[in-house]
Order: C-alpha cells, then structure tokens, then sequence
C-alpha cells in the first residue's frame, strides 16, 4: 500500500490524539486537519475552513489527493457531511445523517431503543410544560432532563428533587436555555450505579472494540458541580473484564447495529454507548455517534494496531475477522480547563510548561482549545488541554499525569484532582 494522505475535520484533544496516532502509521505520509490547532500543527497542515462547508471539503479532500477522511466532532456528521463525501466517492469515516440521529437527537435515540428491546431507563418525550411536569408526577422519583438535540454535551441537567426538575423543564422550554435543542426534552428516570463507556468501530454489519473507557463529566472533585465535556477518562475502565465486554456487544451494540441496518439506515463508522451497570446490568444512558473527547486520548495511546488501517476498514465493509492489539498499561488523561469553564470562559490568557510536562516518561499533552498568538501559546476554549500519562497500573498513570499537570500553568487554570481516585 502506498503512503496516503488522511484528512481529520475538528480541532479538539479527541482530533490531536487521531492525528498523533495516524502519523505512527507506516501507510499515511501527510496528515491534513481542518481547521486544526497549535498542537496537530506540529505533525499535520492545518487549513481554516468552515465545517459547515462541505463543498470546501470536498474540493480540498480532491485537490489534495486525501484517501481517507475522519470525522471528530457530531455536528459534521448530523449536518449530513458523510453523504456528501460519499456521493462524490471519497472515503469517509462516520455514520449518515440518518444513522447520526442516534447522536443528534435524544428523542429518536430513545423511541429507538424501546423499539429494539435495547436496556434503557423509564423516559418521557415533551414539548410543553404541562404534559412535563405530570410526567414527573407519576414518575416520582430522581430525573435527568435533557435537551433534545445537540448542545455541546452540555444539555443534560441532573435532578435529585422535583423542584430541580421543574424547573430544568422551565429552563429547556420556556427559558430557552440551549436553543432550538431544547424546544423538545426527554425526561429519564435518573439511574444509580457505576458508568462506563464502550466504542465500537462499525461497518454496518461487524464491529470492532475499541478499549473501554471511563469518563469523568462533572466540573468537580466528588463528582461536584455542573456536566461537562468531560474533565478527564481512564483506559481501560475498571472492572471491564473480557466477560462483561462480550455482554455489553450482546445486549447493547449489536442490537443497536442490528436493529438500525433493519431500518434502513446501516451504521458505519463510531459507535459511543455511554452506560451505567445497575445491579450487574448495562442500561444506555446515551449513544455517540463519534468518539468520545477526552475518552479518545487515553484509547489513542494505548492503541498498538495501525489506525489507519483500522479506519479504512470501516468504510469498505471488511471488519469481519479484524483484531485490534492494545497495551497492557493504564492510561490517565487529566483535562485542564480555562477559568469559568464549563460557563462563560476567559481566553487569551498565556500557557507555559507544555514542553516540560512531555518531558515526564510516558506522558503526552493533547491541545484542545489553544492557539497561538504573537508567538505564544494561549488559551482558547473551554477545555485547554489534555494531560494523557501511560503506567504499568492506574497509580503509576496517576502518578505520572498529575506531575505533569504541575509543569503547565495558565490564568485561572483548574482541573479535577481525583480522576480515578473512586476507582482506587
């Protein structure tokens, strides 16, 4: 095979840890990332181009020759980018539009899974406040209220009273909160147990696993404060054992791959089921129809199979028999985030220690929201990096990510202290 070129479209840790992997591929020669970041910059060229662009994709992906083109962040994919791509016979990574209505809309997901018999909580689907609020009535027990469509991962409000319910409900439908992706809501009875994820590589009939994951979405120390993104993931998750991941694929995946080739819409490309085990069992708390940010820095380094390989695989049909190689090791990704994060953000603030923190035996530094400015690195998003640490067991990974974090600073930088403490 000769060398290829790979386009990656988004700009966060998730496409950091993509590009740094491609470019260990003996098949990829160039990397091209749009728009990209100060850190993908380094192993790829980055071009500024609207994602919502197709068109210019397209005649970049053209005139550059790309053999394959990933996806990272679900807008692209709801917006309808793979078929675009794929009418033009460009190889794609991801799901069609139709399919990425797992992602793009909690309503769908929901009515989906009821459908297919697929472990789920009690759930109600709303557009008026009345109809809401008897909902909970008769539920009467915890909520999570969450926004129909997509908000940046951050439209799912916890309740623990009916009074928090209320007025999430409130918020959502009256007050506007998250937009039009909060004109309708789901209402879930809130579930009690330990949370996972599982990824799965697709090419709408076989899956591969990726490694397991465990993220971290509160802001704070003891799960504290409101969801995030994500503030930092272990690999592999704890407690998934070769058993459970088979159970998980029997119950969850292939039903959900299964169940959407049988209406009409096959999945290819990533499969993200977000899972909470109650009394030994999985229930789906939520699918992703891409990976995980920041699950896919700490799966990235453990990865030892050629990814590209893997990718294109994924987008010709031929998964069946494919075995993916991991490290044995732990890997820990701190997220270190910018002050007000996940609320309003200050940004331009100067970051220092990156290339001191790398410096640490088995420690990388994913960028995620940075630029650079007057020839300094800043800050530039919510989630500014990400600190991924490799250790022969979860303490040494701790370990190693946590001195690493002590080497970066910025104005107003926080970060959780207890990614995988609980597991401890």
């Amino acid at each position: 095979m000769a060398p290829e070129t790979v386009l990656i479209i988004g700009s966060g840790g998730r496409e950091h840890a993509l590009a740094w992997k491609l470019a260990q591929s003996r098949h990829v020669s160039k990397i091209i990332a749009v728009p990209g970041n100060p850190g993908i910059a380094k192993i790829a060229d980055c071009v500024a181009i609207d994602l919502a662009n197709h068109a210019a994709l397209i005649q970049l992906a053209r005139d550059t020759h790309v053999s394959l083109t990933m996806v990272g962040p679900e807008q692209p994919l709801v917006q309808g980018i793979v078929d675009r791509f794929r009418t033009e016979r460009l190889p794609i990574v991801g799901p069609t539009a139709i399919a990425a209505r797992l992602e793009g809309s909690k309503a769908f997901a929901r009515e989906f899974m009821e459908r297919h018999q697929i472990p789920s909580p009690r759930f109600g689907t709303f557009t008026d406040c009345v109809c809401a609020r008897k909902f909970l009535a008769e539920l009467d027990r915890p909520v999570v209220v969450k926004a129909d469509g997509l908000a940046a991962g951050k439209g799912v409000l916890v309740c623990n009273a009916i009074e928090e319910a209320i007025q999430a409900i409130d918020e959502c439908l009256v007050g506007q909160r998250f937009g039009a992706a909060g004109q309708k809501i789901v209402i879930e009875e809130r579930l009690y147990g330990t949370e996972l994820s599982l990824m799965v590589l697709s090419d709408g009939n076989d899956v591969v696993p990726l490694a397991s994951a465990m993220d971290h979405k509160r802001v704070g120390d003891g799960d504290a404060g409101p969801n995030t993104g994500g503030m930092g993931a272990l690999s592999p998750a704890p407690g998934v054992t070769p058993a459970l991941e088979r159970k998980l694929l029997e119950t969850v995946i292939l039903p959900t791959i299964d169940g959407m080739r049988r209406d009409g819409c096959p999945f290819t490309g990533i499969l993200y089921a977000g899972l909470m085990m109650v009394d030994g069992e999985p229930r789906v708390l939520e699918f992703n129809t891409r990976l995980g940010d920041p699950e896919t820095q700490p799966i990235m380094v453990r990865l030892q199979s050629d990814l590209y390989n893997l990718l294109l695989a994924s987008t010709n049909g031929t998964l069946a028999g494919v075995t993916v190689e991991w490290r044995s090791d732990v890997a820990t990704t701190v997220v270190l985030a910018a002050h007000g994060y996940p609320g309003k953000i200050h940004m331009g603030d100067a970051i220092i220690g990156v290339e001191q923190a790398e410096r640490i035996e088995g420690v990388t530094v994913f960028h995620a929201g940075t630029a650079v400015r007057d020839g300094q690195l800043v800050t530039a998003g919510g989630r500014v990096l990400g600190v991924a640490a490799l250790g022969c067991d979860l303490h040494q990974s701790r370990q190693r990510a946590y001195q690493a974090v002590e080497k970066i600073s910025f104005a107003g930088m926080h970060y959780r202290r207890d990614i995988g403490v609980k597991t401890i």
